[in-house]
């Protein structure tokens, strides 16, 4: 059976991190995309042949769909996908699933209810790098780990039009929900409950109105804990990751490939998320490390996984209450940002 698939929103997300993966996934058909503008509809009729384009929310939720993706701006995410599990589709939302962990977890009840699925797109958990220290982990190598260190920072001072620059709440912008929600993902997914969050979130840069230069620490209940960057206004950026434990350490610089090529418009197929030797991350201590060949990443994977939810044969490959817990330390930074102070969640 090949399942039918209704993407809302045409840009970045949809274009690039979307499309491209649904189109290569066995068992799965882009069906229809929704967008009203012109020249992005022009590129779905160039890119995804036999895809229909419509041209409002109404005309898709009418369409003979099994599930659908929801990769419009934030303040979408929410009335969309309750919309759409209250007509009985199946449901994927790009991340931030909600702007607040109270709408998240009413959306995740609505699935429930309804045995329908929903889950939110963290495709970082499939970064390569992430991959690595994942293993690295639980293997061992690294013996105890004490600090985990992980960094999306980039160069950006410039203001660049659009609804992330936005202040209005709705539109959950700035950097702490967008890259912040990667980071916050990742370190509960390593390592699991948090107990304290303390955070610096600031608006670095001239005539900004949203943040755009965040620093979180996480206590986990396990006793790790997490010190997490996002920034767009770092001249020099650190490690991508830095694991630090008591029998090694890992050091990781550099991006995951993956972006950058599904950007460029390359598709999986052989070779796809592999790193070149000099960007490989280092494993060890002072005097005595070697490279440690970086995992091939694998964006693809999501929606491999979601096929097999739809068939019944796995669960969600994200669970929605996961992007609950992260949404709920979200909030925590920022009250405790604001308030300059610990926040317990336990």
């Amino acid at each position: 059976m090949t399942f039918k698939i209704g993407l809302i929103g045409y840009g970045l997300a949809g274009s690039a991190f979307h499309a491209p993966l649904i189109a290569t996934t066995p068992g799965l058909r882009l069906d229809a995309v929704l967008t009203a503008n012109p020249e992005r509809a022009a590129r779905v009729a160039r890119e995804h042949l036999g895809a229909r384009v419509v041209a409002d929310i109404e005309e898709l939720f009418t369409l003979d769909l099994d599930l659908v993706v929801i990769a419009s701006p934030n303040r979408t995410h929410v009335p969309y996908a309750r919309a759409a599990l209250g007509l009985g589709f199946a449901v994927v939302v790009d991340k931030p699933l909600a702007g607040t962990s109270a709408e998240a977890s009413a959306l995740v009840e609505q699935a429930e209810e309804r045995g329908l699925l929903l889950t939110v797109y963290q495709n970082r958990r499939w970064d390569g790098d992430f991959l690595t220290v994942r293993r690295l982990v639980a293997e061992g190598a690294l013996g105890r780990v004490g600090r985990f260190e992980s960094r999306f920072e980039r160069w950006r001072p410039t203001i660049k039009e659009g609804w992330r620059e936005n202040a209005d709440p709705a539109e959950v912008g700035g950097t702490l929900y967008d890259l912040g929600s990667h980071l916050v993902d990742q370190a509960l997914h390593l390592f699991g409950p948090v107990t304290s969050v303390y955070a610096e979130v600031d608006t670095r840069r001239a005539g900004a109105v949203v943040d755009d230069d965040s620093f979180v620490a996480l206590t986990h209940a396990g006793g790790v804990r997490s010190h997490l960057w996002t920034s767009a206004v770092t001249a020099r950026v650190g490690p991508r990751f830095r694991v630090l434990g008591d029998a090694a350490g890992y050091v990781k610089y550099g991006l995951d490939p993956q972006e950058n090529a599904l950007r460029e418009g390359r598709v999986p197929g052989p070779g796809w998320g592999t790193e070149p030797e000099d960007a490989w991350g280092v494993l060890g201590s002072d005097g005595e490390t070697r490279a440690v060949p970086t995992d091939a990443g694998d964006y693809p994977a999501f929606y491999r996984g979601v096929l097999g939810a739809l068939r019944g044969d796995g669960p969600a490959p994200v669970d929605p209450r996961d992007a609950v817990a992260a949404l709920t330390v979200l909030e925590a930074a920022r009250r405790s940002s604001a308030e300059g102070v610990t926040v317990r969640l336990t």
